[in-house]
């Protein structure tokens, strides 16, 4: 067996996966804590695979959890003291300010397209009983316009809201899914991720990003395109980072993800259901865990295990993470996740 987990804020230490294989009493022949952030959950999941079909192993847990709301042990970052925070740069709300000031330059931005997201993802965690209760209330379009300021143009319900929380997939190779079985299985067809932040020859702008590189190559692998799919469930820590996803996709051309967002409908009815259980914005950010949240709901709903929010079409679903927010830059590491079902 095998145990892959993405990082903790609040582990205390850098042996995550060895603490949690001690705690069980498990004997493993791998054993490794994934670490680029919020692509951690799907990075396990894509290494998972590999170790499977490289004979490592058959059965993979992958465990994601933390509990940074009650146990944020982050120790302060001395850069972040000594050169940014001192400059009013008070971490990833900050990032995506300046993100988000820099795309409104480039192509305008209609925040009620972005509000229209907020509102169907909303909806969604309303009907999602694991979602944080306390977000798990209505809003309109009005009300993600009026909320309050954090680092203009970002407002609160662009946000996530950090809390509690873990979540796990067991993987294991299709040869011991046929032994045992199984009806239903969720397949892996497709991934990439890319590690590459910095303006040059691949990013051309911060509003361009990996997810560009890493989409081209996780479609291509799958052998589908973005209109194959059934539901996107985008890793969504702030509003307009689904937007610029669904751009660098291949959902729309670049500069044009309002237009886009405009002639779509999200909810779990409609043509496109976005990250149908309500998202880390509106089910809560299980800290450095949370890119496991979306993932679970991608296998869901290819299951048949959305319940009142079940989308229809059940064949594909596209996943991604974010990794690390770098000063006045887009993200670090972009990941991209194609599941299918056996269906």
């Amino acid at each position: 067996g095998m145990i892959l987990s993405s990082s903790m804020t609040s582990a205390g230490s850098v042996f995550w996966s060895q603490l949690m294989a001690d705690a069980l009493g498990l004997g493993l022949n791998f054993c490794q804590t994934v670490d680029i952030g919020g692509c951690s959950p799907l990075g396990a999941l894509a290494r998972a695979t590999m170790a499977i079909d490289a004979g490592l192993c058959e059965n993979v847990l992958c465990l994601y959890a933390d509990t940074q709301a009650s146990n944020d042990s982050r120790p302060a970052k001395p850069f972040r003291v000594e050169w940014t925070s001192a400059l009013g740069y008070l971490g990833p709300p900050a990032g995506f300010g300046l993100l988000t000031q820099r795309y409104q330059h480039q192509f305008g931005l209609d925040f009620a397209m972005l509000g229209k997201l907020a509102v169907a993802q909303r909806n969604h965690a309303i009907l999602n009983d694991n979602a944080v209760e306390k977000l798990r209330k209505p809003i309109t379009v009005d009300d993600y316009l009026k909320s309050r300021m954090i680092a203009d143009p970002i407002r609160l319900l662009d946000c996530v809201m950090v809390c509690d929380g873990a979540s796990g997939l067991l993987v294991t190779s299709r040869k011991n899914a046929e032994r045992k079985g199984f009806n239903k299985v969720v397949i892996p067809r497709g991934y990439s991720e890319r590690t590459n932040h910095r303006i040059n020859e691949s990013i051309v702008d911060v509003t361009d990003t990996g997810h560009r590189i890493a989409g081209e190559a996780a479609f291509r692998r799958a052998g589908l395109k973005p209109q194959d799919m059934g539901s996107f469930h985008p890793y969504d820590d702030f509003i307009i980072a689904m937007m610029i996803q669904m751009e660098m996709l291949g959902f729309c051309k670049h500069g044009q993800g309002c237009d886009f967002i405009r002639e779509n409908d999200f909810s779990h009815t409609g043509n496109l259901p976005l990250n149908t259980g309500g998202g880390q914005i509106s089910a809560g950010q299980a800290g450095l865990a949370g890119g496991g949240t979306n993932l679970i709901e991608g296998v869901r709903q290819l299951m048949g295990g959305g319940g009142k929010r079940q989308v229809a079409d059940t064949r594909h679903a596209l996943v991604t993470g974010i990794g690390g927010i770098p000063y006045g830059r887009n993200w670090t590491t972009s990941a991209v996740m194609i599941l299918s079902s056996n269906a």
